[in-house]
């Protein structure tokens, strides 16, 4: 998680709002919202979606967080990798970061896939530290059972030699998924 000061200017204002475009409480996870006289806005090439914003001029490009009752912004994850699992909110990097402590990996993303039973499900995919020994997915989930929540534990897991990763270090997670049937 990040944790940035709420107001990094007189002029730079942050909301965390639902689904429903009502603003959020302390502590509870929603989009977050900037309105700021330092940022331009967004725009993208070709026939991607406008930037979702409200009527007073707040946007969003995606980021899901709170606020504590101190007004600190903690950004959880990103809104288009949110997993939900039998009508459960699954963040990955709560998943990511419980799993990248075990001794043998050495780099985990985690995406959701498709589901009969819970819509979507975890699923893990590990690099391991000592390719020669690579950790088994009994070794993951029980370590991960040990670390969260039953329904955020990984559900399958594969073993890569490594983490597919662009020169700038991002990982495609759209990609991940569609070569492994969504």
């Amino acid at each position: 998680m990040v944790c940035l000061p709420y107001s990094l200017s007189r002029e730079t204002y942050i909301r965390i709002i639902d689904g429903e475009g009502i603003d959020l409480p302390a502590g509870e996870i929603g989009d977050i919202y900037l309105r700021s006289p330092f940022f331009g806005g967004v725009s993208y090439l070709g026939t991607a979606p406008t930037i979702p914003s409200t009527d007073d001029g707040f946007q969003t490009v995606g980021d899901m967080g709170y606020l504590d009752t101190d007004g600190f912004l903690y950004v959880v994850d990103r809104r288009v990798d949110l997993i939900i699992s039998g009508g459960a909110n699954v963040y990955p990097a709560e998943v990511e970061f419980a799993l990248i402590d075990h001794p043998e990996v050495a780099d985990v993303v985690v995406i959701g896939l498709r589901d009969d039973e819970w819509g979507r499900r975890v699923h893990a995919v590990i690099e391991p530290r000592d390719h020669a020994a690579p950790p088994t997915a009994e070794e993951i989930i029980t370590y991960a059972k040990g670390r969260l929540a039953p329904y955020k534990v990984p559900k399958s897991l594969e073993v890569l030699p490594e983490i597919p990763r662009s020169a700038a270090t991002k990982v495609n997670r759209g990609a991940l998924v569609a070569e492994r049937g969504g």
